[in-house]
């Protein structure tokens, strides 16, 4: 295995490849924990090393001519690599199929070939793909070779404690933690924080880091990718910060700090009614309802509309539009046929927005059914919260705070404008397991209702001048620029 490029970088990194082996070279950050893995697996002395590297920058290159390189030097011997990723399909299966690509591409296709599903083989030696799900059965493997944890940050530690770790423990095979940082409680944090304190007891590398500077330090479009990115989504972001700087993030911590909370006001007037010839869109939070008799009676809590306008980008922000919140309208106790009389004659006549996102969660989906008839086909979009489509909200929501794409009404005296600010200040945001976040105001600091008002105002212009969101990578998809 040589070193200076791989295929893992975006569209535009043309890879280089080694003309004699017929693989794509490995960089020389690539090629240095595959000497460290090597060596540990020829002199059998186990062990484990992590290894981070940014988004895209060849982690799934680098595993898969290590499998290869493996599979050739035992194909007589003989031996087993287990590699478990937190799902089958995709991730494992990507993984098997970069594998068979790397033997094709280096004319090793009658030697090394498929074997059932999971399973690749090269004479007596074979590699197996597994997941680690919380429900998968997997017991019965055995790891004489290698033992290597795809995405670790998203592998529960205990099905790996309890189903992986032992595989590896009667041959002393060593193990390799692939993945990028999330919280401080994963699987690949833990390995992280054991191999730096062995580290400092031995002075033996077993951590190795390469963020998203290092590896465009080796491939220039990558950077350029990046830079792209850092505009989409602002250097803040949790992806950017996870994906790219490798930074990990608390448990519990502040939605917005103060940089972000200063960075959207705005210097703008609030405005009761459009502009001509502006685009509006807007989100709606609906209180929870109460019944009588079957039927939807009145609303308890607060409703909260936020419309905002929708205006060309430019700049820094790279051509997505600038989000401007100009009015907020909030109704409490008000009985449902007099609040929908007010918000389809606000939304549909007075604003004519091109799209209002609906809270439509529990007894929030009949009041959407009801808006959508009053207002011209395709403008109400209702929005189920589910703990995926919350956590995609969110990050949305922060997409456009950290690359200054969002932007409230300048402070105004009024109770909307305070409320607004004082939710924006108090929210918290949850970084739980698989990438996902919660966000929300503790209840005995508040109420959340403006600060989901304006996440789903966000996600109404979604499709506005070609905007993206993100969200967070689960175990079907790496971080994608995605409608949201």
């Amino acid at each position: 295995m040589s070193a200076t490029a791989t295929p893992d970088a975006p569209a535009g990194a043309a890879p280089s490849s080694d003309s004699a082996s017929g693989l794509p070279r490995l960089r020389p950050y690539q090629a240095a924990v595959a000497r460290a893995v090597l060596e540990r697996v020829v002199g059998g002395e186990g062990g484990s090393i992590s290894v981070q590297i940014a988004r895209q920058g060849g982690k799934n290159e680098l595993s898969a001519q290590l499998e290869l390189v493996l599979l050739l030097i035992r194909q007589r011997a003989g031996g087993t690599i287990v590699k478990c990723a937190p799902t089958f399909e995709p991730q494992a299966a990507i993984s098997r199929d970069r594998l068979l690509a790397r033997a094709n591409g280096a004319r090793l296709g009658a030697i090394v070939r498929r074997e059932g599903a999971a399973s690749v083989r090269c004479g007596r030696a074979a590699a197996r793909f597994l997941s680690a799900g919380p429900g998968a059965s997997v017991l019965g493997h055995t790891a004489d070779l290698l033992l290597e944890v795809d995405e670790a940050q998203e592998v529960p530690a205990e099905k790996f404690d309890r189903d992986f770790r032992p595989m590896a423990a009667s041959t002393n095979a060593p193990v390799v933690f692939y993945g990028t940082p999330w919280g401080p409680r994963s699987l690949l944090a833990q390995a992280e924080a054991a191999h730096r304190e062995a580290e400092r007891a031995d002075g033996r590398r077993r951590c190795f880091r390469f963020d998203w500077e290092h590896v465009a330090a080796h491939n220039p479009p990558y950077g350029a990718y990046v830079e792209e990115e850092r505009r989409r989504l602002g250097e803040r972001h949790p992806l950017f910060r996870t994906q790219y700087l490798l930074e990990e993030l608390h448990e519990q911590d502040r939605l917005l700090d103060g940089a972000a909370l200063a960075q959207i006001e705005g210097a703008h007037e609030r405005r009761r009614t459009p502009l001509r010839g502006e685009r509006y869109v807007a989100g709606l939070d609906l209180a929870g309802p109460a019944l009588e008799g079957g039927r939807i009676a009145e609303q308890h809590d607060w409703t909260v509309l936020t419309i905002a306008r929708v205006r060309a980008g430019s700049g820094d922000r790279a051509g997505l539009p600038l989000l401007e919140i100009v009015e907020h309208q909030a109704w409490q106790g008000v009985p449902a046929g007099e609040l929908l009389d007010a918000l389809a004659d606000r939304l549909a006549r007075v604003w004519r927005v091109r799209r209002v996102v609906v809270d439509a969660t529990g007894l929030g989906g009949p009041v959407a059914d009801l808006l959508a008839r009053r207002l011209p086909a395709g403008r109400v979009v209702p929005f189920t919260f589910t703990a995926e489509r919350k956590s995609q909200l969110g990050f949305g929501l922060l997409a456009a705070v950290h690359s200054g794409r969002l932007r409230l009404y300048r402070v105004d005296g009024s109770r909307e404008a305070a409320e607004c600010r004082v939710q924006l200040e108090r929210a918290r945001a949850a970084y739980g397991e698989r990438g996902q976040t919660q966000f929300s105001v503790d209840p005995s600091e508040g109420h959340d209702d403006y600060l989901m008002s304006l996440a789903l105002a966000v996600h109404a212009a979604r499709d506005e001048g070609g905007s993206r969101t993100a969200r967070g990578r689960t175990p079907a998809d790496a971080i994608e620029a995605v409608a949201a």
